[in-house]
């Protein structure tokens, strides 16, 4: 936190306990460390990817299970909405009970649920099962970051952000792949069930290897009522986008936004004034954290944008098919692949602010190329404009992620992690929406319109990045 030109303390906490009582605690250690990051990297991948690894496979399972194709995006929307009501949540309950035990037992949860999805028979069971993952997954998420800050030394911290986020990119683009790969010799509740064998792979890491961690001050309490409305914020949140995004009647998306403001309005009247809140209003009154916040929900819009409309635009202007589509789609997480870990090296050596902007500027860049790409670009025009996204958003994320989460204070590292969850979600989902939105006004030329939107999206984002240099860092 220093390093950005910050004080312990600067939201009014005082400093938290230390780790496992070294008052020098400075991470992990080989080979520990390396089984360590292996749990944290095998939690985060399924929690991440089993939100879209069932969305090639729900014609199949509407048949299967006997339901109109409408109903079965409930098996999307239940777990999308359990993660996001549950992250701010669990992530105060990290920094109460330790962030180690609340994901373990996310493990627990994800694997439990992901057996009940696999054993469904009926779309009521099956959305339910998908709550239960999506519980579980919201305990994952919520203190993965906070476990990665404690995991790696400090001088290495930059490595570790960098190799998380590569697992992040890479397991948000990867579903649709590995979906088809597995209904190509399996039936569908085998995308849940190979789930089994890795969580519980991951429980037997995670138990004895994540280090214990530290716990709140004394006299901290979880408050159910914060909870509540933090659930009820965010669920209707939700609920309000998927209305608009599939063309509800006006009147109940504007009862939905009514609502909405009412309830967010009394969730902050709630957190104010507290010392350690669950929406975490103290960390975002350091400006570099809020920054910081909003350039991740920019970015995350942005490349949902492109994610989802890319493929209408390979299928009605170039006419690839759904193989075709997938290839191509790759050459995303695989520039991230080599990108994000590279970017986290340089952190220690360039302003995160900087490579921020550089990252987002690339990213506009490509967008920009996509959406006025001529209809004869052969494969390579369209695999060198998606490297380009990719790369840009790999050099962007990793020192994003770097810098939100030192300038927290330690005790509230839980609420910055949940924070970083949160922004990647709310900013996926509003790319989404924009999407269906961009369909319902300008119908076939939607996926041009939809990179243009993310181009310019991302070229905002690269100058709030920028801001962040107005932040003198320590020692520089």
């Amino acid at each position: 936190m220093e390093k950005y030109g910050l004080t312990p303390g600067t939201a009014g906490q005082a400093a938290g306990p230390h780790l496992e009582g070294d008052t020098n605690w400075d991470g992990l250690h080989r080979p520990r460390i390396y089984y360590a990051m292996a749990a944290t990297f095998c939690g985060l991948f399924l929690s991440v990817l089993d939100g879209s690894i069932c969305n090639v496979a729900l014609p199949s399972m509407a048949a299967q299970l006997g339901v109109p194709s409408e109903d079965s995006i409930w098996i999307v929307n239940a777990f999308q909405l359990a993660v996001m009501m549950l992250l701010l949540p669990f992530a105060s309950m990290g920094e109460l009970w330790g962030y180690k035990q609340v994901y373990l037992r996310g493990i627990v949860v994800f694997t439990l649920g992901s057996v009940a999805c696999a054993l469904s028979a009926t779309l009521p069971a099956l959305v339910a099962s998908r709550v239960v993952q999506g519980i579980g997954a919201a305990m994952l998420m919520s203190v993965n970051t906070s476990l990665v800050r404690i995991i790696y030394p400090k001088r290495h911290l930059g490595k570790g952000v960098g190799l998380n986020a590569t697992v992040v990119a890479v397991a948000s683009v990867a579903g649709p792949t590995l979906s088809a790969a597995i209904l190509a010799v399996a039936p569908w509740p085998w995308l849940f069930a190979i789930n089994l064998p890795v969580g519980i792979a991951t429980f037997a890491m995670a138990s004895r290897y994540l280090p214990d961690n530290p716990v709140c001050v004394a006299g901290r309490r979880f408050n159910w009522r914060e909870a509540a409305l933090n659930a009820a914020t965010m669920g209707l949140f939700i609920g309000s986008v998927e209305a608009y995004s599939h063309d509800a009647r006006p009147l109940c998306v504007l009862a939905g936004v009514a609502a909405l403001l009412a309830v967010a309005a009394a969730y902050v009247r709630l957190e104010r004034g507290k010392a350690y809140p669950m929406l975490p209003l103290d960390l975002l009154r350091i400006p570099i954290f809020t920054t910081s916040v909003a350039t991740s929900i920019v970015s995350f819009t942005a490349q949902m944008l492109v994610m989802v409309g890319m493929p209408f635009m390979l299928v009605n202007t170039f006419g690839y098919d759904a193989v075709g589509i997938g290839l191509l789609m790759t050459s995303w997480p695989l520039a991230i692949v080599f990108v994000a870990p590279l970017a986290g090296m340089l952190i220690n050596h360039v302003h995160p602010g900087i490579l921020g902007g550089v990252g987002l500027a690339m990213l506009s860049a490509g967008c920009f190329l996509l959406s006025f790409i001529p209809a004869d670009a052969g494969h390579s025009g369209l695999v060198l404009r998606l490297l380009l996204c990719g790369a840009g958003f790999g050099v962007f994320q990793s020192p994003n992620n770097h810098i939100l989460l030192t300038s927290a204070p330690t005790q509230r590292s839980g609420s910055a992690s949940g924070m970083l969850a949160t922004a990647r979600l709310t900013g996926q989902t509003l790319g989404a929406a924009l999407v269906a939105m961009l369909f319902h006004l300008y119908g076939p030329m939607a996926p041009h319109d939809a990179m243009l939107l993310g181009g310019i999206l991302a070229a905002c984002g690269a100058v709030c990045s920028c801001l962040r240099l107005r932040e003198r860092m320590v020692g520089r």
